[in-house]
Formats: C-alpha cells, sequence, structure tokens
C-alpha cells in the first residue's frame, strides 16, 4: 500500500493524527513504528528553532506555552526551506490569529522585532558613507538627495510600546514599558543588531527613505505625521547604526 505525500506529510506535522498505514522501510518491513520517532524528532527540531528565533517572545508567554504555539503554528505552517534559521517568517501573523494569546496584543509585534533582528543579521554587508559626506551637503543638495539604505534596515510600527518591552525583556534594570505606540528600526552597525526607538515621524520618514523618496520628500513624511518631526534625529540613528550606504545627489 502506498502512502501519498500530503498524508504522508500531514501526519509527519500532527500528532494526533495516526499513522499512516502501509509504510515499510528498504527491507519491506513495517515502519510505522520509525515514522512515528521521526514525527516526534521534526516537531521536536522545528519547535525548538521557533523557540531559539522567538526569544523575547518565549520568555513572555514561558517554555511551556511557548511550545503549545509552536505546535499550532508548524501544523499549519509546514517549512518551505530546509534551513532552519529561515523558519518561523509568517509566525508573527499567525500569532496575531491565535485567540490563546490575543489579550496579549502586543506579542504579534514583539515576535516582529525577533524576526527583524534575526533577518538583519543575516543579511547582506554594506559599507556605510562617511558621515562628513552628508554633513558637507549645501541644504538644496540634501534635500533632494536620495539615500540607499543597509540591507540590514528593518521598520517596525506598532501602536505598544514593543521597544520598552523588548528592553524590559532582555536588558537588567529596563523601565517598566509604559503604554504607547512606538516605532522601532533595527540596525546593524557591526556584526549584531540592535533594535532603536524611533521619534515620532521616524517611521514615516524611514518607510519614505526606503520606498525611493527624496530626503525632502521623507522630511514631509514626517512632518505629516508629527508636526514637529526633526530630520536631524533620524539622520542621526541612520548614520550611528551604519544604515546609510550611498548618496544620490
Amino acid at each position: 500500500m502506498n502512502v501519498g505525500q500530503d498524508q504522508f506529510r500531514a501526519a509527519l506535522l500532527d500528532a494526533t493524527q495516526p499513522v499512516p498505514e502501509g509504510l515499510t522501510d528498504g527491507a519491506g518491513a513495517p515502519a510505522g513504528r520509525r515514522y512515528s520517532v521521526y514525527r516526534n524528532n521534526v516537531a521536536v527540531s522545528l519547535t525548538e528553532a521557533l523557540i531559539e528565533g522567538f526569544p523575547v517572545v518565549t520568555k513572555l508567554l514561558g517554555e511551556v506555552n511557548m511550545k503549545g504555539l509552536a505546535g499550532l503554528y508548524l501544523r499549519r505552517h509546514p517549512p518551505t526551506s530546509p534551513i532552519l534559521m529561515l523558519y518561523g517568517d509568517s509566525f508573527p501573523d499567525f500569532v496575531a490569529t491565535v485567540p490563546q494569546v490575543a489579550h496579549l496584543g502586543y506579542l504579534a509585534d514583539v515576535a516582529r522585532i525577533d524576526l527583524a533582528l534575526r533577518h538583519s543579521y543575516h543579511a547582506a554587508d554594506a559599507d556605510a558613507v562617511d558621515p562628513a559626506a552628508l554633513a558637507a551637503l549645501p541644504p538644496e543638495a540634501l534635500i533632494a538627495a536620495r539615500l540607499t539604505l543597509a540591507p540590514a534596515l528593518r521598520l517596525i510600527r506598532s501602536p505598544w510600546p514593543i521597544h520598552a518591552i523588548w528592553r524590559f525583556n532582555t536588558e537588567d534594570g529596563a523601565p517598566k514599558p509604559e503604554p504607547g505606540g512606538q516605532d522601532v528600526a533595527v540596525l546593524r552597525p557591526g556584526f549584531d543588531p540592535e533594535p532603536h526607538l524611533l521619534p515620532p515621524g521616524g517611521a514615516a520618514c524611514i518607510a519614505a527613505l526606503m520606498s525611493g523618496a527624496t530626503l525632502g520628500e521623507a522630511h514631509d513624511a514626517g512632518v505629516t505625521e508629527t508636526p514637529e518631526f526633526d530630520l536631524s534625529q533620524v539622520l542621526s540613528i541612520l548614520l550611528a547604526g551604519g544604515a546609510i550606504c550611498d548618496i544620490h545627489k
């Protein structure tokens, strides 16, 4: 009896399903027990990959609850790549749909920080510009300039205090989060990426730069969102984080 690939995979990722009938090894002997062991190893490996890939989410939930959430996820979202470090790209969006954690409204966005840090770490390298090159531009040239931003840059916007939550769960002595939305830029000035809290309007400005806007247009995007927006603050964050790779005059 042949076992279809869909049936084999569905049961592999869901321990509540019975072992497919008719499984045999290369010698034609029954292989149901081997399948059970293999299924358990796959589930354990994928669960460990999610725990490692989403450390702050794991800390917030506790490892037992995280394992339960991971079990739900892997049954609905099987791996699409053999590289375990890539597993979990859709996990933040999945978290936002799970009723069991709906009372933790911030959890999905914290997961997005965890994921952004991982993506940033594995992003391509790029040389940062000398800050003096930007400072040397006259005002009219600065406003018309377009910037190439580093591949490692990631942007997360949230109605929750996600940067404060992330710090509170990763840094000793960090202050307790206060209510309010926060936007975060993940930058990688060296080998290790870091999340940076953006000033009001900063995310709108960076999003505009990422879409190819001039600095003047990006400034306007920030001001539209926050009238008191200060472009120099965002440029300082990007320069310090090595996130500006080229200036197109």
